[in-house]
């Protein structure tokens, strides 16, 4: 539900189990040019992460073009889903998706590519409420974004019960996972049985100087979420019918918060990117993304066929 004229639609629509085959193709053509997007403003920057919003493209996509209650023309349309980005150091692909969205008018898109990152632009290095109303919240610091979450949560359920007619969607990152701020969001969640809040975890498996299990190593993650008494459902984060089925479990658990742990491979779309954490924290320069460009364009073209 991605626009105002489904607004007035149940929040769960029985009749949407499955996505169809053009959804998902619709979906997969969306991700690829958001992709295609965020890297040309990460040339233009000359500064920003790469492999986190590369492989994070899918999820977004399927949120904002599919799953999300929200108005692009009415950023602050009172009954509209919260999304929260933790991690708000992936937010060129939060930017980019926001851009083909349709928040920023016509010109968004372009304009995002050319301001990235610059000195006053809306677009800052971090997510910055001040700077670009449209956020829910401004992030950065790693760990901070999932109590946000929990108070949007808490205070949702204080003014409309266990309707759920709104939920409250938390991306972290699994390297932020190291931060104990985290757990004691997630201890309250579960103390407080947040039915209306799912946590999607970015479990790509590397952190700016290493890979996760190398630097804190974070298995059995499954099992420690389920002893903060969450729901806790593991995706392929590249699966556009895998992460429908993973959110309409979410919603279906009222008494639970839930968590999507999402396995993703950073840097998807570009092979040389990809599985590198050498790529989390720094962008490509003007080769490098050119030959980006040239593999998302290919993989453009085998996906629209």
């Amino acid at each position: 539900m991605s626009s105002s004229s489904k607004n007035s639609e149940a929040v769960i629509n029985l009749a949407d189990t499955h996505l169809t085959d053009a959804q998902i193709k619709t979906l997969a053509v969306k991700a690829n040019a958001i992709r295609i997007t965020l890297i040309e403003a990460l040339v233009e920057a000359g500064s920003g992460h790469t492999a986190g919003p590369l492989g994070m493209a899918d999820i977004f996509a399927y949120l904002y073009f599919h799953e999300l209650r929200h108005d692009p023309k009415n950023p602050n349309w009172p009954d509209r889903d919260r999304l929260v980005l933790s991690n708000g150091h992936i937010c060129p692909v939060l930017y980019a998706t926001m851009a083909h969205a349709g928040y920023f008018g016509k010109d968004g898109v372009e304009q995002y590519k050319k301001t990235l990152r610059k000195f006053g632009s809306m677009f800052q290095g971090h997510p910055h409420r001040e700077y670009l109303p449209a956020l829910e919240t401004s992030s950065g610091p790693l760990g901070s974004g999932l109590s946000q979450a929990v108070g949007m949560a808490l205070a949702e359920r204080i003014d409309g019960g266990r309707s759920y007619k709104k939920w409250i969607y938390c991306l972290m990152s699994d390297g932020e996972l190291d931060a104990g701020n985290s757990w004691e969001g997630a201890m309250l969640a579960g103390k407080e049985k947040l039915g209306n809040l799912i946590a999607i975890v970015d479990r790509n498996n590397i952190q700016i100087d290493g890979f996760t299990e190398d630097i804190m190593p974070l298995e059995p993650l499954s099992d420690k979420w389920q002893a903060f008494n969450w729901h806790v459902i593991e995706v392929n984060g590249h699966d556009f019918a895998d992460i429908h089925r993973a959110v309409g479990e979410a919603k279906a658990e009222f008494d639970k918060p839930s968590v999507i742990i999402a396995n993703t491979i950073p840097g998807r779309g570009v092979p040389e990117f990809e599985r590198k954490y050498e790529w989390h924290g720094k962008p490509p320069n003007k080769e490098e993304g050119a030959m980006a460009l040239k593999k998302l364009r290919e993989l453009g073209e085998k996906i629209s066929k």
